[in-house]
This record gives C-alpha cells, sequence and structure tokens, in this order.
C-alpha cells in the first residue's frame, strides 16, 4: 500500500558488531519497504559521518535496523533523541533493559510471569573463584539440560545446549568470546516460538506466534539466516488457547521492559501451554528469514504498511513531546 504523504527517512544499518550482515540485511528490507509506501528513504551506515548528516539534513524520522551492541544497547537511541530527531523503537532506557538478558528476565520474573532458573557469571569470578569450583555448584543448583549464553547479543551466537556436564566448561568458554558476563539457565523443553509486538499509536498488540523447528534441532545463527535450516510455522501449531496465553504473555513482556513501537519476545512454551520467556528484542531481525516479517505476512498485512505505520507514530510522538514541552 502506498502512502500519500510519504516522509522523508533515514534507515540506520551495518555497524561494527558481530551481526553486521545481518543488519545491512535488514535495513535493505526496511528501505524497500518504505519505499514500497510512498517513503524517500536513505539507508546509512552508522559510522563517523552519520551524526554530523543528520544534524545537517535533519530528516523527518529514523528507522534503525541495527543489531548487536551498535544499535541495542541504548547508546545511538539516546544520541539520536539528543539530537530531537523522531526515531521508531524503544527509548535508550528501555533499550538498555532489554539488551542485558539478566535485567530483562530479573523484571520479568518479579512481575510474575514464568522465567527460567539462571546464575549469571562474570569472568573475574572464574579467575577469583576458580573455575572448577564455580562449575561444580552451578551444576549442583541447575541439574539437567543447560543453555549458556553471553548476557547480551543476539542472533544466538555464543548460545549452547548442555545435555552432557562435561560440556559446560566448553559452553562457559564460548559464550565468554561474545560478553564479559554469561547466563547459565535451566533448559526448558517444549514449542520455541517468537510474537512480534507492534503498537502504531493504538496501542501494542501481538502479531500471529512464529513456531521455530530447526533442522538441527538448535536455533543457531546458521539455522536463523541460512534458508532451508529452519522450518517456521506462521501461525504457530499450538492449539488456540497456548497462542492467546503467548500474545498476552508477549504483551505483558513488552509493557513490562518499557518498549514501545516494535519489539519480539521469544518464549519456549512447555507441555502445559506455559510461555516461559527466553529475551525480549528492540531491534528484531527484519531479513528474508527473520521472524517479524513472517508473522506480519502471516497476520494478513504487508511489511510496508506496517513500517509506514511505525514511522508515522514516531513522528507523532515526537510532535507531542515539543508541543508538551
Amino acid at each position: 500500500m502506498s502512502d500519500s504523504n510519504g516522509l522523508n527517512v533515514v534507515v540506520l544499518a551495518g555497524g561494527i558488531s558481530h551481526e553486521r550482515d545481518v543488519s545491512l540485511r535488514s535495513g535493505r528490507r526496511v528501505a524497500d519497504a518504505l519505499a514500497s509506501a510512498g517513503h524517500s528513504v536513505t539507508l546509512r551506515d552508522p559510522d563517523a559521518g552519520l551524526l554530523p548528516f543528520l544534524a545537517d539534513t535533519r530528516p523527518d524520522v529514523v528507522f534503525p535496523a541495527l543489531h548487536g551492541s551498535s544499535g541495542e544497547d541504548g547508546s545511538l537511541l539516546g544520541l539520536l533523541d539528543a539530537l530531537g530527531i523522531p526515531t521508531v523503537g524503544s527509548s535508550a532506557a528501555a533499550a538498555r533493559r532489554a539488551w542485558s538478558k539478566p535485567i530483562a528476565s530479573s523484571l520479568i520474573a518479579a512481575s510474575g510471569a514464568s522465567v527460567p532458573a539462571s546464575i549469571v557469571l562474570s569472568h573475574e569470578s572464574f579467575r577469583e573463584l576458580g573455575a572448577a569450583g564455580v562449575l561444580q555448584v552451578v551444576r549442583d543448583a541447575l541439574p539437567g539440560e543447560l543453555v549458556v549464553k553471553p548476557e547480551m547479543g543476539g542472533s544466538a551466537q555464543g548460545v549452547s545446549i548442555v545435555t552432557d556436564s562435561n560440556d559446560l566448561p566448553r559452553a562457559m568458554v564460548d559464550a565468554f568470546t561474545y560478553a564479559d558476563a554469561v547466563v547459565v539457565e535451566r533448559r526448558i523443553l517444549g514449542t520455541e516460538i517468537a510474537v512480534a509486538v507492534i503498537d502504531a499509536g493504538d496501542g501494542p498488540h501481538a502479531l500471529t506466534p512464529v513456531e521455530i523447528d530447526p533442522t538441527a534441532g538448535i536455533y543457531s545463527f546458521q539455522a536463523r539466516y541460512n534458508a532451508g535450516e529452519t522450518t517456521f510455522y506462521a501461525p504457530s501449531r499450538l492449539d488456540a488457547a497456548a497462542i492467546e496465553t503467548a500474545a498476552a504473555a508477549a504483551i505483558h513482556a513488552h509493557a513490562t521492559l518499557g518498549l514501545r513501537d516494535l519489539s519480539r519476545v521469544d518464549f519456549i512454551v512447555d507441555a502445559a501451554g506455559v510461555p516461559w520467556f527466553l529475551e525480549a528484542n528492540v531491534l528484531p531481525g527484519l531479513t528474508e528469514t527473520s521472524l517479524v516479517p513472517l508473522a506480519i505476512e502471516a497476520s494478513g498485512t504487508d511489511a510496508g504498511s506496517v513500517y509506514s505505520g511505525l514511522v508515522r507514530a514516531a513522528v507523532a510522538r515526537a510532535a507531542r513531546a515539543t508541543a508538551q514541552a
């Protein structure tokens, strides 16, 4: 659908994180969708020339399609807010809450939602307390299968499933490659789903959950971005009651973390239909194999319409803030 009153939109993609290539793919898809909806779109890398460019050109709105710390830790979002340029997505403070998996999980658990039991370990704790002793405490406290992941980051980089406790040291080393602290959590068995939450100014609503069924059994980085390595079901094959519960849980997580505009909340739904919170992503992947575009299509709309609604909502929000100042 074309928007007859197109905006001047700058889409940010690239950056220097481990997820640069994914971000570039997301950015191109967003730019194409917005252009098809009638907007004037410039695709920019967040390099040293970005802030002077934005200050000089003053676009109507910025749409970040950045992944990893370059876009999701709140730093760039805070700078865009300081420039006074309307921006699609969550505030810098909310992004920081979601970017830290331990903080996000703690807030969601405190709200009464189901979150896997976990232990967070810093790299320094291993040096000071000794790896053998630390890992033994972890094994005793969290028996059974585990998930080991960096405390920050996305696209499953540095994430391992540990079914044999002897593999725990290697999993820790892999995770520490991506962050200075690691989350070790009890593995919840069930159906993995992702729920996109959209708010274009009329309140948050959840799109149909996308069910994830990786060929190798683990939704790894390769399984996420290589076509054919994962089967996606949109809508999910879960029963109607479980889907409704997951959608409500996603909106609850979105609100609890103070997110806005667009988020993707990931869950494991157990055999009893309980959605267990894994993480929330404020700048989810928007590539051709990403979950949010699949959910948009399955919900009976198109990406151009959704993204157009988000840029207009960001402009309207900025206008209200200016009027109230």
